[in-house]
């Protein structure tokens, strides 16, 4: 069994907000995640909620700012927030820049040194995490939905085309739709990744949806007309375009006046955990 270490835990809306920190073999050191129980967790295993954070997050980010506890507590499901890279890895330009590095994992397994050793993010959420906290906590991982924000609704849209059956409902704030194309990802996947290009598609949602991989049911995206990283960063529309022509079902909803910021994320997230429980609960 992992040695999961307590860091806290709150009671909240009748569950459970702990945090927690744990040895990871897949990011090489020691890593902080975040956990909801809701109520009905005390009676059984409870489908869970991924939710992936973006740049510059950690795994507290959404579980003290989205407000999403009250209606997870309400439907009956588990949260799990991990962070969003490894820390203190002490390697050269891991740090002082926000858009790469640590806190700027996105959720890839990188290939390029110094990078390979410790930025493992996509095998850490797909593979490890969920195994250790399997062990601890009353989780039912037949029924798993997936969600997140930015960078973290990047992480989301890739995880959930690239495992087919793993997850049953997926859904992203202002997600990074096309990171091959964009600079954010341009930056991060050239570090990470190595320069060809080719190797970037399995990390990008619209080359997967446009190369033939498919999601089994509606993905669900919303995003603020008012963001300031909306034309340059984000582009949903290459993500629509690729969905219609390849008869992928998404819902995206262009929301006006709303930017990236958690103010968003707080009025719409009701609407996000209601569309995956659906799922979950069926």
């Amino acid at each position: 069994m992992a040695d999961i270490a307590t860091v806290s835990e709150q009671r909240c809306f009748g569950g459970v907000q702990g945090f927690y920190t744990h040895e990871s073999e897949a990011c090489g050191g020691p890593m902080r995640f975040a956990v909801y129980l809701p109520p009905a967790a005390t009676q059984g295993p409870v489908p869970v909620l991924w939710y992936l954070a973006g740049l510059t997050c950690t795994a507290e980010t959404f579980t003290t700012k989205a407000g999403a506890q009250r209606v997870a507590s309400e439907l009956g499901l588990a949260l799990v927030m991990p962070d969003t890279s490894p820390r203190d890895t002490g390697l050269a330009g891991a740090t002082g820049d926000w858009e790469f590095g640590e806190g700027a994992g996105f959720y890839l397994d990188a290939t390029q040194a110094p990078w390979s050793d410790r930025f493992r993010m996509y095998s850490y959420v797909v593979d490890e995490l969920p195994r250790v906290v399997v062990e601890r906590f009353p989780l039912d991982m037949g029924r798993q939905g997936i969600v997140g924000h930015s960078m973290g609704g990047h992480g989301a849209l890739t995880i959930a085309l690239r495992n087919p059956g793993r997850y049953r409902s997926v859904s992203a704030f202002a997600p990074i739709v096309a990171p091959a194309s964009v600079p954010w990802g341009e930056k991060a996947f050239a570090r990470y990744l190595g320069d060809d290009r080719a190797s970037w598609q399995a990390h990008d949602a619209t080359a997967l949806v446009r190369e033939g991989a498919r999601f089994d049911g509606t993905i669900l995206i919303d995003q603020g007309e008012a963001d300031g990283f909306l034309l340059g960063q984000l582009q949903p529309q290459r993500f629509e375009a690729a969905c219609e022509d390849a008869g992928q079902p998404l819902e995206l909803r262009m929301q006006a006046g709303y930017d990236h910021s958690y103010y968003f994320i707080q009025s719409f997230i009701d609407d996000h955990l209601r569309h995956h429980a659906k799922a979950l609960h069926a």
